[in-house]
């Protein structure tokens, strides 16, 4: 690993000589000033006094010089459309998308919340607002109204851009209510509201001197030319809330120059992708991993990129691997959880050409060792694991093979710590700890480029949430438990608060979902911790079969259940047993994969889950909810 160690060291040990040689990426209007400002810890403010502008980069650079070269591939096996801009034409959307914002009067700095399905239009108006130094909040279509209102009210954005409506799973689901009720109960709605007509809901309505149709003022707009607004390294690009926040949201704050810096240099170290290539990111918008590598990532390295609205089930299991074929898709980008949604189908799905694909990256969840290797045979490409967060923006644990092609894959393990995240894992009294001792995964400040510069509106909760679990040395904490082997490979185990203490016994959900995952019975499983009055926690189970028949009856699902409890004794010990073994048809998670592990915990405990879910997830709580009755 000797290429990479080299790299890596010098990031940390030079780090502005290492991070200007990253940001001429990017083209600069005025060449930064200072590389890193770090005079007020743990803020920190990257390439400091640089005038740039994202969509420049993401866009009109490649228009100039590649005007008929594809950028945004758009699919959508909902309603069976496909569409391919190529840069010349995105760039005029996007001018027309900011020509409606100017009229509008949106301005630098003010906010505008996007709340869209997966179309071109959500596209137009992320790029728009960079263009002209406004700041987006893109918030997931699929939160209920009640979320979306708290994130209104902390964004107070002048403007909202929303469609009538989306489709999943072949079903419509309506937008337009759902926002009309979020303005509702804010404190501070939008003057106006920018509505994408679908022709999905013929019968919404429209608020009279609020409400706008996107296509009119489009074809009113017609040819207008909007310039780039040259903004600060520091200036905002947008705010993504955290997702499952409650009471007053969390909103992580990012910064343009910094966050275009790691983004391009990320996509050619981790990612290995570069111009006239094509990247296929699964997520959604509406979530980090959608904000980097559906729209800016791609498009800043001179990539096509694919923006897909749907699931990777329908019409067929097949679907993403025939638009892998159909469109050479070179880097694809999906989560684990999804991985396992497709293990469970035909294998003969996956029979395409897929000669193009260099790699598959896997993010959002822990990505056990046995769907690692599945999907790396399956696919006979690497696969990549990677670890990272909302507040990060861009991967922390990868491994860089556009470094160093021949950096050894562990199944299990998201690989080393990325160049520019001073990493350590750490006892809770704030000591390091030594190879494969499991402790708390802690980034030594100031933050590399592309992370979150503070929560908006909010310095004094950026100090509070990351940085006061440890003060000497001064550490960002991921509140994630993690392990170092001795080759530097880390190991995530699951949040701090994911950790059960049973009887004094720290237990780790993600050994208990790996031991669970060993049963061959098993398709799917999150685990856990539940209240209980003698042991203080006892580990539950919620967990999808491959095969419905073993669960046909009751007393199925009871031997079953055994079994499972049997697996967990013999490879963990009778303390790590579940107390429950709940059989749920599916799990409730994010878009990008991450499980709504709170809102399991609060149904087994008998408590309302909250506002955590999404449209989708409240029909899927409602089965489990139904499981557990049952049981």
């Amino acid at each position: 690993m000797g290429k990479y160690q080299d790299f890596y060291r010098r990031s940390i040990e030079d780090r502005d000589a290492f991070w200007a040689e990253q940001a001429q990426f990017i083209h600069w209007e005025k060449a930064p000033e200072l590389i890193c400002d770090y005079s007020n810890p743990p803020f920190v403010k990257w390439f400091k006094g640089g005038l740039t502008n994202l969509c420049y980069n993401a866009v009109d650079r490649h228009a100039a010089k590649r005007p008929d070269a594809p950028a945004l591939i758009y699919v959508s096996t909902e309603t069976g459309e496909e569409k391919t801009y190529s840069y010349g034409e995105l760039q005029r959307e996007v001018e027309r998308m900011a020509a409606i914002y100017r009229r509008l009067g949106v301005e630098k700095g003010d906010r505008v919340l996007i709340y869209m399905p997966m179309i071109p239009q959500a596209a137009f108006a992320m790029l728009a607002c960079v263009r002209i130094g406004a700041i987006h909040s893109v918030v997931f279509g699929g939160f209920a109204a009640a979320s979306l209102a708290t994130r209104i009210d902390d964004a107070q954005p002048k403007l909202v851009v929303t469609a009538e409506a989306g489709m999943r799973n072949g079903n419509v689901i309506p937008y337009k209510h759902l926002l009309d009720e979020a303005c509702r109960l804010a404190q501070f709605p939008p003057e106006k509201v920018l509505i994408v007509d679908r022709g999905l809901d013929p019968n919404f309505a429209r608020v009279e001197g609020r409400d706008l149709d996107y296509a009119t003022l489009r074809d009113e707009v017609g040819e207008a030319r909007v310039p780039v607004e040259w903004v600060d390294a520091t200036h905002p690009s947008y705010i993504l809330y955290t997702s499952g926040t409650t009471g007053k949201p969390k909103g992580v704050q990012r910064d343009t120059g910094g966050y275009a810096v790691a983004l391009a240099s990320s996509m050619k170290h981790i990612f290995c992708g570069g111009e006239g290539e094509t990247m296929f990111c699964t997520s959604d918008i509406g979530w980090v991993v959608g904000h980097g590598y559906i729209i800016y990532g791609p498009l800043l390295a001179g990539m096509a990129t694919v923006m897909y609205e749907g699931t990777p089930l329908r019409p067929d299991p097949g679907i993403w691997w025939r638009i892998v074929e159909k469109y050479r898709v070179n880097v694809m980008f999906s989560a684990p959880t999804a991985v396992r949604v497709l293990k469970k189908q035909d294998p003969s799905y996956m029979k395409r050409d897929l000669s193009s694909l260099k790699h598959l990256f896997l993010a959002g969840e822990p990505l056990d060792e046995t769907t690692h290797r599945w999907i790396h045979e399956a696919l006979g490409v690497p696969v990549i694991d990677n670890y990272w967060q909302t507040e990060s923006g861009w991967p922390i644990l990868a491994l860089c093979r556009g470094v160093q092609e021949d950096l050894p894959i562990k199944y299990g393990s998201p690989g080393l710590p990325v160049y520019g995240y001073d990493l350590h894992v750490y006892r809770e009294d704030g000591t390091e700890c030594g190879p494969n001792e499991k402790g708390i995964v802690g980034i030594v400040p100031p933050l590399p480029p592309g992370c979150l510069a503070t929560v908006w509106g909010q310095d004094e909760r950026f100090v509070s949430t990351y940085f006061s679990l440890f003060r000497e040395p001064l550490v960002y904490s991921t509140a994630d438990w993690g392990i170092k082997d001795e080759n530097g490979y880390l190991t995530i185990l699951g949040r701090i608060d994911d950790v059960i203490n049973v009887a004094g016994h720290r237990l780790g959900t993600r050994e208990i979902e790996e031991a669970i995952q060993a049963n061959p019975a098993i398709a799917e499983v999150a685990v856990v911790g539940v209240h209980d009055e003698v042991k203080g926690q006892v580990p539950v189970a919620f967990t999808v079969v491959k095969d419905p028949s073993r669960i046909a009856t009751r007393e199925a699902r009871r031997a079953l259940e055994e079994e499972v409890k049997k697996t967990v004794d013999e490879l963990l010990g009778a303390i790590a047993r579940p107390h429950r073994v709940y059989f749920v048809q599916g799990l409730p998670k994010t878009r990008s994969g991450k499980m709504l592990r709170r809102s399991l915990q609060a149904l087994a405990e008998g408590r309302d889950p909250g506002d955590l879910p999404t449209i989708e997830d409240a029909h899927t709580l409602e089965m489990v909810a139904e499981a557990i009755r049952e049981s």
